[in-house]
């Protein structure tokens, strides 16, 4: 008699250790699961739910200033160390992952209005109202190692990505090279005065500006004379250059939105970021050119995708006033903030990201959640929750307010047009346009 019995490897089902995950047998059809939809909607709802449970974005604030940090600059080579200017003229260099100052100075008589790292590893620059530019040296005394005289204040400083050369913002826009007493170039365009300069760190000779008449010149060291100027309607605050397009950047704008320009066609903005409800007083790209986060006088800072109008996240504190600078730090994990209290804050570029190494099922099932999100993120209460921020009632007071008169504009407009007859002849003027009056060349 011939019996033919069924036979199977324990391979299949049989966990090789005591600590290994249970072996399960999926069926893949989709007919056998009628309601798999469902399940992932509710699996998506609870992932936004303790995604916005788990946002703790503060990560800590670094003490020591008396007076307000306003300037504040990144190493473009050493990961962990930041340099911050007062108030009243100190200088400090942090340690990020310690939270301590590990060098210090009194450098200035006035107010620090800039600070970039030099050609060395170990310099770093530092500009203020006394009309002075010192280079220092971290590895040795609180001496500065050269100091430049201006003949005006001096209200910004980038420093060249390779080259021994600086850029001043003052009266004028001069052009220093570490060598020399004099400036090498100075350029001029009507403005009273230029409160801000940064170089192109991808195209090295072209380098910006912003002056009190709510210009922003474009510059080439290669040429004796500016390139092209932009109008704005407002005044513009700070420049910050794509670190991975060489010819975009996005400035920082008095009237409380941020833009985004290609050089070469600056008629009109890229994208226009709004949601604060006060001036914008700094902006910075992060290292990978997809983000940028922006402080405002409105005591809140702001993270946007490049290719968003509207911000991704607000942080705020209780004790944290008025944010004069703000840095992505160079991983792209961290951002700080420097405010008129004397503290700069460490907070987390994503609020809700886990510190530390995580498992490879821990990051499975993170990525997991993530794509559940995004493919249900147009669902109202999944939209509703993802959207929603905590904010200062004062802040939240004046965004209402902000609201109810920019719509009220739009609808008077909208009549005004409907209603009278040369006024049906004009075309709306697009949002990307409506705070340019014009670029020269």
């Amino acid at each position: 008699m011939k019996v033919k019995a069924l036979s199977r490897s324990s391979n299949d089902y049989v966990r090789e250790r005591s600590q290994d995950i249970h072996k399960v047998q999926r069926n893949l059809d989709p007919t056998a699961h009628p309601f798999q939809q469902g399940r992932e909607y509710v699996r998506a709802l609870n992932a936004v739910k303790l995604d916005r449970m788990f946002s703790k974005p503060f990560v800590g604030a670094m003490g020591g200033h008396i007076d307000g940090v306003y300037c504040m600059a990144k190493h473009p080579n050493q990961l962990n160390t930041v340099i911050s200017g007062s108030g009243d003229g100190e200088i400090r260099l942090w340690k990020l992952s310690e939270q301590e100052t590990v060098w210090r100075t009194s450098g200035h008589n006035g107010i620090v209005q800039g600070v970039c790292a030099g050609s060395n590893s170990g310099h770093f620059l530092s500009c203020s109202t006394d009309k002075t530019v010192k280079i220092w040296d971290t590895t040795s005394s609180s001496e500065p190692i050269q100091t430049y005289l201006a003949d005006h204040a001096l209200m910004g400083l980038t420093h060249h990505r390779k080259d021994p050369v600086f850029a001043t913002a003052g009266r004028t826009v001069n052009v220093w090279d570490e060598n020399r007493s004099e400036p090498i170039h100075s350029f001029e365009w009507g403005a009273d005065s230029y409160q801000s300069v940064k170089f192109n760190q991808v195209e090295t000779n072209i380098f910006a500006s912003c002056g009190t008449d709510r210009t922003i010149v474009l510059y080439d060291m290669r040429t004796s004379q500016p390139l092209s100027k932009l109008v704005m309607a407002l005044r513009t605050n700070a420049i910050a250059w794509n670190p991975i397009e060489a010819y975009t950047f996005a400035t920082a704008n008095e009237d409380h939105n941020a833009y985004i320009f290609d050089m070469r066609k600056m008629d009109s903005a890229q994208n226009v970021l709004k949601d604060h409800v006060s001036a914008v007083m700094d902006i910075d790209y992060s290292p990978t050119g997809q983000e940028v986060v922006t402080g405002s006088y409105d005591r809140t800072l702001r993270l946007f995708d490049v290719r968003r109008g509207h911000s991704r996240d607000a942080y705020h504190t209780k004790r944290m006033q008025r944010i004069f600078s703000v840095q992505f730090t160079m991983d792209s994990k961290y951002v700080l903030s420097g405010s008129d209290d004397g503290n700069i804050r460490i907070w987390k570029a994503r609020a809700s990201e886990k510190l530390g190494i995580t498992d490879w099922r821990e990051r499975q099932n993170l990525e997991y959640a993530e794509s559940l999100k995004e493919r249900f993120k147009h669902m109202d209460e999944i939209r509703r929750i993802g959207r929603h921020r905590p904010l200062p009632n004062d802040v939240r007071r004046a965004d209402k307010l902000k609201k109810e008169m920019l719509g009220a504009q739009r609808r008077k407009d909208e009549n005004r047009r409907k209603h009278s007859r040369k006024a049906a002849q004009e075309k709306p003027v697009a949002e990307r346009k409506k705070a340019i009056i014009g670029v020269a060349k």
